[in-house]
């Protein structure tokens, strides 16, 4: 059985040739069950994204996982760039915050 990262993983590669391809389960930092799939990280560097602004590449991924974003994941941390873009970051993107949400509140 394929699971919802490498689905991710897979239709992204497909469909941005990427130069580099992270697809990162972070669905245990968050309230929810052991083994989910619900909260993602994806570090995508194509050359497709040259010459578009973030919220159109954003808009791009979107588009590509629409199925998964329909069903079971909740959300999804993207870091979209361009090769120069990640060269210039040293090839590393922020980590993703602590999650403040359900019964976690303080």
């Amino acid at each position: 059985m394929t699971t919802i990262q490498e689905t991710i993983q897979t239709k992204l590669a497909s469909a941005f040739a990427p130069l580099h391809l992270e697809v990162v389960n972070e669905s245990h930092m968050h309230n929810v069950p052991a083994g989910s799939e619900s909260h993602f990280k994806v570090v995508l560097v194509s050359d497709a994204f040259k010459g578009e602004k973030l919220i159109n590449r954003h808009r791009r991924v979107n588009k590509v996982l629409t199925e998964e974003l329909q069903g079971g994941v909740h959300a999804l941390a993207l870091h979209t760039l361009t090769p120069e873009d990640w060269f210039d970051q040293g090839g590393k993107v922020a980590d993703s915050p602590p999650c403040l949400g359900g019964s976690n509140r303080g």
